[in-house]
């Protein structure tokens, strides 16, 4: 048996774009929380607070209730300052979280969550008597049926045929009222987080357990500079200029940066590559439902998606929704298990409320290259592939000759959809702290049910001995986990800072150099006097 699970969301905000219709984990899951804004249009959903989400305008379902796979529809074309319709579903399990809803109320608990997990199994008991009603009508309408079919007295015919027109009515009602309950019961489920670890430390951020610590800062015989000023002074970005072509937290690279972001890019996918996995260049434009269904939130005050205006498409935060959604609404074959990618791609992010001396520079930016792991594996074996990830991660940075150190992240900062993290944080001496570098999470199925991703066993789950030879083993959810191999701003960062020399060059790690044709050392172009 696999750990249960279920699903949640996380924040992804859109540049002046139009609004994009709202969709409203071995492991079980419910779905992301969808809110919905644009920075110039009314929020699409009702705050949680003061609504009554039983009386609410019902959505209209485009799939069957409970479905077991997710099911994409045509968007609505009405969205402004309303309720609109989900466009897609996924496997919920909502007798599982029913009877295990002592450890379902303690975990969202102690993620933060705001998911009401007592209005979820309201509407799920009340759409489980009105299904058992709906089975009861068909049986009689049925019986009916059948009755017509011998020999009857006209007036006996007609009764019947009276009978079976008031069942057909009472039915048309009833199942409209089941479709209206699904849909509420989707959308109020999505709400709730994954499962946790039992590993992972209870808390805020403060509450994160360091499971590792390599190196120790560098000590510096001369007054040190942050990036921004060693980047000045050798001519490698110009953010003034990208702030009034672009906007702030936009940047223009130069001269070495440019080689240094490409030599981090080709050294990154070289390397991973060598351990197995499959490299990607993805789409950076991808369908909010995708990105839903990963878990972020395209919609709502905090987002951080940039969504395109008129358009179902969002840019992507991260390569992990592409990748994600490459086997969407697929069975795989066990045998192609795990499969590991590792995808570059431009990232787009608002970082909305993101401000202040800690974020300065290419610390916290709103595009940036990006190369990210990403596993889809059986069950059983996500634990093992988490690790393996963190591996990585630590081999890479310590080749580098970062200092760095590896935490196992508290439930508050987990996010909806890790079912456990750990951040790699690196000593920035510049900044005078330690900047998140990369995250490894595992994600367990709470992607896979969203997105429809599971593979069929090759050997039966079951040892039932009545089971028909011959017949397909049931499917099962892939886990999924995806991982940080190289986040370049930051990269840069850590590697300016820390490889800055009395004169005012920087040293380029000698991993790097024969990606960046043979450089060594970045110098000043000018002297001073100059």
């Amino acid at each position: 048996m696999g750990l249960r699970c279920y699903f949640g969301g996380t924040a992804i905000q859109t540049l002046r774009m139009a609004v994009i219709p709202a969709s409203s984990s071995s492991s079980r899951f419910i779905f992301g929380r969808p809110l919905s804004k644009t920075l110039t249009l009314n929020s699409l959903f009702l705050r949680r607070n003061n609504v009554n989400y039983l009386t609410r305008p019902p959505f209209t379902l485009l799939t069957k209730a409970l479905a077991a796979t997710a099911v994409q529809a045509a968007p609505p074309t009405e969205t402004i300052d309303r309720v609109v319709k989900p466009q897609w579903k996924a496997a919920i399990d909502f007798k599982w979280i029913r009877d295990n809803k002592d450890a379902v109320a303690l975990n969202i608990k102690n993620r933060n969550s705001n998911a009401n997990l007592e209005l979820v199994l309201e509407i799920y008991e009340k759409m489980l008597a009105v299904q058992k009603e709906v089975e009861r009508l068909r049986g009689e309408r049925n019986a009916v049926a059948n009755k017509m079919k011998g020999k009857l007295e006209p007036s006996e015919r007609q009764k019947l045929i009276e009978e079976g027109k008031n069942l057909r009515d009472g039915l048309i009602m009833l199942e409209e009222d089941l479709l209206k309950l699904s849909d509420e019961l989707q959308q109020e489920a999505q709400f709730i987080p994954n499962m946790t670890h039992p590993d992972v430390p209870i808390g805020e951020e403060d509450r994160s357990i360091v499971r590792k610590m390599v190196g120790c800062p560098r000590e510096f015989s001369f007054p040190i500079k942050d990036h921004l000023q060693l980047g000045k002074e050798l001519d490698l970005f110009d953010f003034d200029a990208a702030a009034e072509v672009s906007g702030s937290k936009f940047y223009y690279l130069k001269n070495e940066a440019v080689m240094l972001e490409i030599g981090l890019i080709n050294w990154t996918l070289s390397e991973v590559m060598k351990r197995g996995f499959t490299p990607l260049i993805t789409p950076e434009l991808v369908r909010s439902s995708v990105v839903e269904k990963c878990g972020f939130q395209p919609r709502g005050d905090n987002t951080q998606v940039y969504s395109v205006e008129e358009s179902d498409q969002c840019l992507i935060g991260t390569a992990e929704i592409p990748v994600g959604g490459i086997h969407m609404d697929s069975i795989l074959v066990e045998s192609m298990l795990p499969l590991k990618y590792v995808a570059f791609s431009h990232c787009f992010r608002t970082e909305a409320g993101a401000a202040g001396a800690a974020t300065r520079g290419l610390y916290r930016v709103h595009q940036f290259s990006k190369v990210e792991m990403f596993i889809l594996c059986q069950p059983e074996e996500s634990e093992s592939h988490h690790e393996e990830l963190i591996k990585i991660e630590e081999e890479l940075f310590s080749s580098l000759g970062l200092h760095y150190k590896t935490i196992d992240m508290a439930s508050g900062d987990l996010g909806a959809p890790a079912y456990r993290k750990f951040d790699v944080e690196a000593w920035m001496p510049g900044l005078g702290r330690y900047g998140e570098i990369s995250s490894a999470s595992n994600c367990t199925d709470y992607q896979s049910r969203r997105l429809g991703i599971r593979y069929r066993p090759s050997e039966p789950t079951s040892t039932n001995p009545k089971m028909v030879k011959g017949k397909f083993t049931p499917t099962r959810f892939v886990h999924t986990l995806n991982a940080t191999a190289c986040a370049v701003p930051r990269m840069m960062i850590c590697l300016l800072e820390n490889y800055q020399q009395e004169d005012g060059s920087v040293i380029i790690p000698e991993p790097l150099r024969p990606f960046m044709g043979g450089l060594g050392l970045i110098a000043p172009k000018f002297s001073r006097a100059e």
